[in-house]
């Protein structure tokens, strides 16, 4: 009897460390975490301004979190490839995205299978940063401004480039064409570096990119800068008039950019993940780094986060339906 009780007292014994064990790892992995290099996977090709803001991050949270960040660039399908790539990574932290805005307020609207669901497989972190666009034409277009650019678009049968259907840039010359009561074929590429060096090189007609990207190009004359689609003038570029102020009034389009990961990403990590983007963000060498490529840092909490790409999509959603824009 008392060898049964033994056996009985020790299988108990035996199950209770092992709860206790499947409890306490977790826990102890998150604090120890991390205790190797992070990959911060961008949803676009380089040289665009979401590769560009990553690589200012990657470089701030490697000193913050004492681990090297490492850039991967995957590109392709309006971010969806990257997305995929991540949502099937591990959930301990260690695979995240800059995604950008449109991947989750206007791709679920876009495309009629994804392979990612942007409610259900991710856990939002925070916004990055914010910026405004620049409706850039080639330099073959005999247009000065944006006025003489409506008017010229009304009589040709222009094109413009983006970084992907779905992509902010594309969706934001979608708004301005549509504001502008102005026709215009889309060429998507596969990021909007590439869109930009055809802009270049006069293949296509106009963009309306990001204005990190595009700023360099047209202060060297590359391409013509009409007007920025934020509400005031840009400080990289002052002399160029906003949209609102130079033929379309009110009209405002920003994109913006935020971390997510894998859902079930264990919440004391994203925290961590969290504080140190606010300490990265609000650094001076960060901030000065923002300012000078015209972004602004944008830091909000997961709730804040989550309700306004529910908010945004509802916005873009009716767009979407209104135009009749398909990813097919």
């Amino acid at each position: 009897m008392f060898k049964q009780v033994f056996q009985n007292i020790s299988k108990y014994f035996v199950y209770f460390v092992g709860v206790v064990t499947l409890v306490a790892t977790p826990i102890s992995f998150a604090q120890n975490w991390p205790t190797k290099p992070i990959k911060l996977v961008i949803p676009f090709a380089a040289g665009g301004t979401t590769d560009i803001l990553g690589r200012l991050l990657a470089q701030q949270l490697s000193k913050d979190l004492g681990q090297n960040v490492i850039v991967e660039n995957k590109p392709g399908a309006g971010g969806n490839i990257a997305a995929e790539y991540v949502a099937q990574s591990p959930a301990d932290g260690y695979t995240i995205m800059l995604a950008s805005g449109s991947m989750l307020t206007v791709n679920p609207s876009l495309y009629k299978k994804l392979p990612v669901n942007y409610a259900k497989d991710f856990v939002y972190i925070t916004n990055v940063a914010s910026g405004p666009m620049l409706l850039s034409v080639s330099t073959k277009l005999p247009v000065k401004n944006l006025g003489e650019f409506i008017a010229y678009a009304k009589t040709k049968d222009l094109n413009f480039g983006s970084a992907g259907i779905g992509s902010q840039v594309h969706m934001a010359a979608e708004n301005l064409t549509y504001s502008a009561n102005i026709p215009a074929t889309h060429v998507p590429y596969k990021g909007e570096s590439a869109a930009l060096n055809d802009l270049v090189a006069g293949q296509i007609d106009f963009m309306v990119g990001n204005l990190t990207a595009a700023t360099g190009f047209a202060k060297a004359g590359q391409i013509k800068p009409l007007a920025v689609t934020s509400l005031k003038r840009s400080k990289q570029l002052p002399d160029v008039p906003t949209a609102a102020e130079s033929g379309i009034p009110g009209f405002e389009s920003t994109g913006w950019f935020g971390l997510i990961a894998p859902a079930n990403t264990p919440k004391a990590i994203t925290d961590k993940i969290y504080a140190a983007t606010v300490k990265a963000v609000g650094s001076e060498a960060m901030r000065n780094s923002l300012d000078l490529n015209g972004l602004t840092a944008v830091v909000n909490t997961q709730k804040d986060f989550e309700s306004q790409v529910k908010n945004e999509s509802l916005v873009w959603e009716k767009v979407i339906k209104g135009r009749n824009i398909s990813a097919q």
